[in-house]
């Protein structure tokens, strides 16, 4: 943060020569965790903003676009998700949005940073209000070594990271994906956080490749997130029925349903269309 009180997301491994600024009003907390530096802002136009190592992961105003399009494009791309697996996650709000799913019976989450669902609890409670849900059983590891333990449990597993540096880089690798289909039930699907194209195409390419080794069929959709650079985010889906077609949900909700689980975002259209790419991202990607 300057003197003049703005919170500027900078990288220049991520994002060279551009940044996303946001005017704060208050630090509500900063800290060094074990395994991160963790930043809780009151900004001026997006609300509670929850930073880790200086990359904004979730603000208050926009939060709800990537919690409901990461948790439901997987979720209705599967006929009967009954046990869905979230690895990461921390602020809780993808929880908040797998519990709503009626199909969904029994929700296995593990993060490793504790503090992360500490300082959610306590600043963010509009997310972290799906810690409190009776199906959601939570546990404080590593991903990886979660999953080495539970093969062929899962229909949907979920993977709710930050860009593919430092500790998160990993699950974005062919390795992780390998793991994950083993964890998964036959017909299984995964999910995971996959950057934009405006910035990466070439990584968003290569980890599609690393998925495709392992899984039948395998897409990326995307969603509008003002708060991330580009205002663009993407999502790779990767499905072990080479019948799965994932622009078409197998599970559609009416409007009133959408209005009743609160969501703002996702609907069956925004799911559909989620998998039409730019021209020359489709061109690149497939």
């Amino acid at each position: 943060m300057n003197s003049a009180e703005w919170f500027s997301e900078i990288s220049e491994e991520l994002w060279p020569n551009q940044c996303f600024s946001l005017k704060v009003k208050n630090v509500l907390h900063e800290e060094r965790s074990k395994f991160q530096d963790i930043k809780v802002l009151e900004t001026y136009s997006h609300g509670t903003v929850l930073v880790l190592d200086g990359i904004i992961q979730c603000t208050e105003r926009d939060e709800f676009a990537y919690q409901e399009m990461i948790s439901f494009l997987p979720l209705c791309c599967h006929p009967n998700p009954k046990k869905v697996l979230i690895v990461g996650g921390g602020d809780g709000g993808v929880a908040r949005e797998v519990v709503k799913h009626p199909l969904v019976e029994e929700v296995h989450q593990v993060e490793i940073d504790d503090r992360v669902i500490e300082l959610s609890k306590k600043y963010l409670p509009f997310m972290a209000c799906g810690f409190d849900s009776p199906k959601l059983k939570l546990t404080i590891g590593d991903g990886f070594e979660y999953m080495k333990q539970r093969e062929g449990e899962f229909d949907v597993i979920i993977t709710d990271s930050s860009d593919p540096i430092g500790p998160a880089e990993t699950l974005f690798q062919e390795s992780y994906f390998m793991l994950a289909k083993k964890a998964l039930r036959p017909n299984g699907i995964i999910c995971s956080q996959g950057g934009s194209f405006w910035i990466d195409t070439e990584h968003i390419k290569n980890t599609l490749n690393h998925c495709r080794k392992h899984f039948a069929v395998v897409g990326y959709g995307m969603a509008s997130v003002p708060s991330y650079p580009t205002g663009n985010i993407g999502f790779f889906i990767a499905s072990l029925n080479e019948n799965t077609k994932l622009n078409e949900p197998t599970k559609t909700f009416t409007d009133e349903e959408i209005d009743n689980m609160k969501m703002r975002y996702y609907t069956s259209n925004i799911h559909r269309a989620a998998f039409t790419l730019p021209r020359y991202a489709a061109k690149h990607l497939y």
